[in-house]
């Protein structure tokens, strides 16, 4: 082949370059330490892509933390540095990095978008004073969203919205703002309108201060460290000047209804022209709304574009809370004394535990020892450490307010309460007793100064797990164990009668997550068994029953009677309860309450049905007695065992999780996906049109969504419902099957079929049942196919 005919043939991978790397980097040894007025502890969470993580990205490039701008589907941003997260493209563990904006030291904690990791968003926020919540301004509200606005909400944590990728074509502020309103129950207060929409979205105009703000070109060369800032001219385009007039106009009015001090400064100095308000005035009222958590600011932007991400932080600096202005009952007891929570645990193969921690009050320092108040346990804490993601630099001290990573205590787990000593916690009991004086909430509070721990979900899929071999059987609870103080929502447990390990997760994707760490952290190739639905049960009616234990054990007679009944209580309680009897109450001493309600709360976690907790359910015990020397666990066993009578009794039900799924799709697939999910016997119970995408509102039972990766689902929990009551099964062949096959193939069909009813697609360590009326219909079209060899034997 001569030269000329030679034909040179390539693949061009083009690859996202925003800038060129920084010729310096701020370090973590270099920020800023100011009063504790200057630091502000936010969070940033969201719907799955709605660019949590991006932003995230963009703050710390801004601040200049970072030398260049990572991407999220590049896998090289700095939050997301699991192996996991970068091959998957989202967030699954919260990370915590700290940097300096205009001299606010910002600790921010980026969390995951995802329900199977809300225990993530959980921690979290209970250690945080303010968060962002950030919003695809295309989409506005979606399902996760909620949750993490009602996690918000628990725990009375002023919020700012950020409405992102403002470039894309279907963006709507308006539709995101009335979504809030209606979704979220909340009072938008919009700060800024954007200049242009979609592709042609160039910069915003701040409506406090009038500014308007430019960003020009591209993201693929310009990467939006610096914008033109100007004031709106007479001369600029009419309809954003009366677009800014309208807006601001709102913008006062909405701030005058919600702060009195406010609409009396409007009414008295600038009556004749609201418009004239000063800024600052503004900004401070503003303020003040936010931190009541009477309205939420609103402000737009696009983080993958690089545009509005700078005032957003100049939103969280002017209007989110710093830690003294929030409000902490038990943490004023300590006064100047170390109080601490410990929120999140995270293993490290060379240093061991690393635990984060939230200092309320005092200081920590490295090389001292800390009171662990739940575990009741002195630990040496041999270095502290400030942590930036994966990155963590030692530093020999910090003050109250702040965020930090410790090394060397071994027995802590998530939600404990750390303090300098136990005389520390002493002295903080007896201030709060002296202050108490007689009030008997306080007292209850006085008795243990323990800040208020993690709220863990319960999990809602569980699965066995096997190693290899045995040999590996050791390595692999090792390993289950430090996953377990990891992620507290991951619970394993050992199934009594098959003996095999069971894992229980949030979802999905949590549990396949920790198979994927087991196999890449601690090197075990393990075998999960099919996922199973966690269900629960509960009773329908009223009943009581008696019991009565008479055991001898060595030379002791053991003799308990017990009376009790079972009340169902109202259809939305998902609680259970134990109550006494007046008169039992006052005959039983306080060792055989605290026995006969461990008793209950045993019967409780095994229902009578298929052994699945027991909920809505209320326990009077009527009657009780005992022969003297009668042990505590006696009593108990008995308790348990009438229990399960009267569970029995009173008709005991399967309650299924039904869940609450968002499916959003294009409109020309709007069939198939209606066809799929009444194949389900999914419920729709609302369909919302938004711009060329449809979002459907659907109700369905949670084992009839699993495996389903084909549409954009969204799953939030929303409530146990009875299972449909039928236990019967059956097979049926159609009729032109059914003339086909002859007498002896129709009943090995139906030994096959009645062989896989007795198996069920369970695992070996649960009881095979059938949740519903099952009717197999045997088809051609079901690949079910009869072979006969030469001399017609059926083979």
């Amino acid at each position: 082949m001569t030269r000329s005919s030679q034909t040179c043939r390539g693949r061009v991978t083009w690859r996202r370059n925003y800038s060129f790397y920084r010729d310096e980097v701020k370090s973590l040894r270099a920020v800023v330490n100011p009063d504790i007025s200057k630091i502000r502890n936010i969070g940033i969470m969201a719907h799955i892509d709605a660019g949590k993580t991006t932003t995230t990205e963009r703050m710390l490039y801004f601040s200049g933390y970072t030398r260049a701008l990572g991407d999220v589907d590049d896998g090289d941003t700095v939050t997301d540095y699991m192996a996991q997260e970068r091959e998957r493209g989202i967030t699954i563990q919260s990370a915590a990095v700290t940097f300096d904006w205009k001299d606010h030291r910002i600790n921010l904690i980026d969390t995951p978008g995802h329900v199977d990791f809300t225990l993530e968003v959980e921690r979290a926020l209970r250690v945080l004073d303010g968060a962002v919540a950030v919003f695809d301004a295309s989409a506005g509200v979606e399902a996760q969203t909620m949750t993490v606005w009602r996690q918000a909400e628990k725990h009375k944590i002023p919020c700012v919205c950020f409405l992102n990728k403002m470039d894309k074509p279907a963006a709507s502020l308006r539709y995101s703002i009335d979504s809030i309103k209606t979704k979220l129950k909340a009072n938008p207060i919009l700060l800024q309108i954007p200049i242009g929409s979609g592709k042609s979205f160039t910069g915003l105009v701040d409506l406090i201060t009038r500014q308007k703000m430019t960003w020009q070109g591209s993201s693929l060369t310009y990467d939006g460290p610096a914008f033109e800032t100007s004031g709106l001219q007479p001369s600029d385009d009419p309809d954003v000047l009366q677009a800014v007039s309208e807006a601001r106009a709102t913008l006062i009015e909405q701030v005058a209804d919600l702060d009195d001090d406010f609409a009396e400064l409007l009414l008295g100095e600038y009556s004749e022209n609201f418009d004239a308000v000063p800024a600052g005035k503004l900004q401070e009222a503003l303020r003040k709304v936010t931190l009541a958590r009477k309205g939420v600011p609103v402000l737009c932007g696009s983080s993958l574009k690089n545009k509005g991400v700078q005032p957003l932080l100049d939103a969280i600096t002017a209007y989110l809370p710093a830690p003294n202005e929030r409000n902490h009952d038990l943490v004023r007891w300590y006064k100047d004394d170390l109080c601490a929570l410990a929120f999140k645990v995270v293993h490290d193969k060379q240093r061991g535990p690393l635990v984060f921690v939230r200092i309320y009050s005092g200081s920590m320092k490295a090389q001292s020892a800390v009171y662990n108040i739940n575990r009741n346990g002195t630990e040496r804490m041999s270095r502290l450490l400030l942590p930036f993601a994966d990155q963590h630099i030692e530093i020999p001290s910090l003050s109250a307010g702040n965020i930090a990573l410790t090394v060397g205590l071994k027995q802590t787990v998530t939600g404990d309460t750390i303090v300098s000593s136990k005389a520390s916690a002493a002295a903080a009991v007896r201030r709060a007793q002296n202050e108490a004086e007689s009030k008997s909430s306080s007292q209850r509070e006085s008795s243990s100064l323990a800040l208020a721990g993690v709220e863990v979900p319960e999990p809602v899929f569980f699965c066995s797990i096997e190693p290899p071999t045995l040999a590996k059987q050791a390595d692999l609870e090792h390993a289950l164990n430090c996953l377990q103080r990891e992620d507290p929502s991951l619970k394993v447990r050992t199934d009594l009668d098959s003996g095999q390990t069971i894992l229980c997760g949030m979802g999905e994707l949590h549990i396949e997550i920790i198979h994927d760490r087991i196999k890449r952290e601690f090197n075990i190739e393990t075998h999960l068994g099919p996922l199973q639905v966690a269900y629960r049960e509960t009773i329908l009616q009223s009943a009581a029953a008696t019991d009565t234990l008479d055991r001898t054990l060595g030379d002791k007679r053991h003799v308990v009677t017990v009376e009790l009944a079972v009340h169902a209580l109202m259809e939305s309680s998902t609680s259970c309860d134990v109550t006494f009897e007046e008169e039992v109450k006052t005959q039983l001493s306080a060792g055989v309450r605290e026995a006969v309600e461990n008793g209950v709360e045993s019967a409780y976690l095994q229902g009578p049905v298929l052994g699945f907790p027991v909920e809505g359910v209320k326990t009077v015990i009527q009657h009780v007695s005992l022969e003297p020397g009668t042990s505590a666990a006696m009593v108990s066993a008995c308790v348990s065992r009438c229990m399960l009578k009267a569970l029995k009794l009173a008709g005991g039900q399967v309650l299924e999780p039904v869940m609450a799924l968002e499916v959003t799709v294009g409109e020309e697939y709007l069939s198939p996906v209606l066809a799929d999910l009444a194949q389900r016997r999914g419920t729709v119970c609302d369909i919302q049109i938004n711009f060329s995408m449809i979002c459907m509102i659907i109700s369905d039972t949670l084992d009839r969504t699993l495996g389903d990766k084909r549409h954009v689902v969204t799953v939030e929990l929303a409530v146990h419902a009875l299972m449909e009551s039928s236990t019967s099964c059956d097979v049926t062949f159609e009729e032109e099957v059914k003339t086909q096959l002859s007498a002896g193939v129709r009943e090995a069909v139906e030994n096959g079929v009645e062989s896989a009813y007795l198996q069920g697609n369970r695992n070996g360590c649960l009881k095979a049942f059938m949740p519903e009326s099952f009717i197999t219909s045997i088809s051609s079209w079901y690949s079910i196919a009869v072979y006969k060899s030469g001399d017609g034997t059926v083979e």
